[in-house]
């Protein structure tokens, strides 16, 4: 009878724990937002998902809640997961385990003529699009603690958008991946504004993504914004939401002047404008 009371003692404070999902599922390519209940005696610690760790903040805006972002592969195949939560309970190590349904998503195909030089590159191209890559990877990689956002997310720019994210890629006939961003129809010299507030991380003419700039938002957010034509800030400089970054072009591998706005969670690539409106919804 002893055992018994102790397993319900333990189950119930297992199950203690107020957490909230607005989504019971996501999409490949996507994210999901997870929302905790501040209790005397909890600490959250960390989630785990896949082998990879996920840091657990202070809700921005709620002071009674914490939150976590948990960005989706967009190769992840459907299936059902299981999120682990490692937190504290009266300075006690626990844990407890969330499901999490990943759904297939629904992306379309587009075909696109570029400069072959583009497609099939020389040893030289070669080196400086991996030399960027990494570059860039390391940005995504460093995890700044504090956040800089205080109000909801903005568009870069008020255009129309010519191409969506996910969308599978054949360049000359030759499939290359995916559209890991989203497109706004820009003639060349069209501002561009931060999406948010931040810091400024990355500011580089590269071979793929021509003109880029790329912000820090805090807590494992960035924003991108590709094929520039000018810069008007520079690395390691604040900036608030709604300020002049730069202006648009068609530098890059491009088939015209545009803007490419990207998003990145936890250095993961996703579709930055289900983030924004999961950001803007629920936290902001």
């Amino acid at each position: 009878m002893r055992y018994l009371t102790l397993f319900i003692l333990f189950a119930s404070m297992l199950y203690s724990l107020n957490i909230e999902m607005p989504q019971k599922s996501v999409t490949n390519g996507k994210t999901a937002l997870l929302e905790f209940e501040k209790q005397d005696g909890i600490l959250y610690e960390k989630l785990i998902l896949d082998k990879k760790e996920y840091k657990v903040y202070e809700h921005p805006r709620d002071v009674k809640k914490f939150y976590a972002l948990i960005p989706i592969n967009y190769y992840e195949k459907p299936s059902s997961k299981t999120i682990k939560l490692f937190y504290k309970q009266d300075a006690k190590e626990m844990s407890k385990t969330i499901p999490l349904e990943v759904k297939e998503g629904i992306y379309k195909k587009e075909t696109l003529k570029v400069q072959q030089s583009k497609v099939t590159l020389s040893q030289k191209d070669k080196r400086r699009a991996e030399k960027e890559y990494a570059e860039a990877m390391k940005v995504y990689n460093t995890l700044t603690p504090k956040s800089y956002i205080s109000s909801k997310f903005i568009a870069p720019m008020q255009s129309k958008i010519t191409s969506e994210f996910g969308k599978a890629r054949v360049y000359n006939d030759t499939l290359k991946g995916y559209h890991s961003g989203t497109d706004y129809r820009a003639s060349v010299g069209t501002p561009i504004v931060a999406s948010n507030d931040g810091v400024v991380a990355l500011v580089k003419d590269r071979f793929y993504s021509g003109g880029s700039v790329v912000i820090d938002h805090g807590q494992g957010i960035y924003t991108c914004y590709f094929h520039m034509s000018k810069f008007d800030v520079k690395k390691g400089q604040a900036v608030k939401k709604g300020e002049l970054i730069g202006l648009s072009g068609k530098s890059g591998r491009v088939t015209g002047p545009h803007l490419h706005f990207s998003a990145r969670v936890a250095s993961e690539q996703v579709d930055p404008l289900q983030l924004i409106e999961l950001l803007n919804k629920n936290l902001f």
